[in-house]
């Protein structure tokens, strides 16, 4: 099953069933965001919505991207009232023509680069589109725990459905976002509130446009 596929399956039962993973970013992106005053988001990954609350409320204008048809129209239907959102359904490994000609002083990913195998163009297309000194958030299953074999899954009446994800270390990120002006400023680690697994669940990176 493609990923588009997965997430459309996915969409009907994401805001409901147990994921930590999705719970505990939502808190990161807050948490790391929160400082920042940010006008013009172009936030990836937005699925059905979890962070596009926060963006709506402090952003002068948000434009939301996602690949999955299912996952955007539980968001659009959230979301109908709010005049300072749009949603878009594309593919970020094709050129990123839903930017247009703006320019925006965030780029969000949240829980999307697991499911990307080259980030070199990625990264090229954020940092086209971001102001000078502008700010990319990243938000990912961490390593250490896809280095355990982790990856993003949820249940269906026949088990558990696995999505196709690819391993990306800290130093890939960091070295591949160097190459197109993106530096780290920042980085966090975030884990489970029960502390039973000491391995950190969520990566938080934020790096700024030279």
């Amino acid at each position: 099953m493609s990923i588009r596929e997965a997430y459309n399956e996915w969409a009907s039962q994401y805001d409901t069933n147990i994921n930590r993973t999705r719970d505990l970013e939502a808190l990161a992106l807050r948490e790391s965001l929160s400082p920042f005053t940010i006008e013009h988001v172009l936030e990836i990954g937005c699925g059905t919505g979890k962070n596009t609350a926060f963006f709506v409320e402090n952003a002068i204008s948000v434009t939301s991207v996602d690949f999955s048809e299912e996952m955007l129209a539980k968001a659009r239907e959230k979301f109908s009232t709010q005049g300072n959102v749009s949603f878009i359904q594309a593919d970020i490994t094709a050129p990123w023509t839903f930017a247009g000609d703006r320019k925006f002083d965030l780029v969000s990913f949240s829980l999307v680069l697991e499911h990307i195998k080259d980030l070199d163009n990625i990264f090229a297309s954020a940092a086209a589109v971001l102001q000078q000194n502008g700010l990319l958030y990243i938000g990912e299953l961490h390593p250490f725990r896809q280095y355990g074999g982790s990856k993003a899954k949820y249940e269906t009446a026949d088990g558990p459905q696995e999505l196709q994800t690819y391993t990306h270390h800290i130093s890939e990120f960091v070295q591949i976002a160097a190459r197109h002006g993106l530096q780290v400023f920042n980085a966090n680690e975030y884990f489970d509130e029960d502390q039973i697994n000491p391995v950190p669940r969520i990566l938080v990176l934020l790096l700024n446009k030279e």
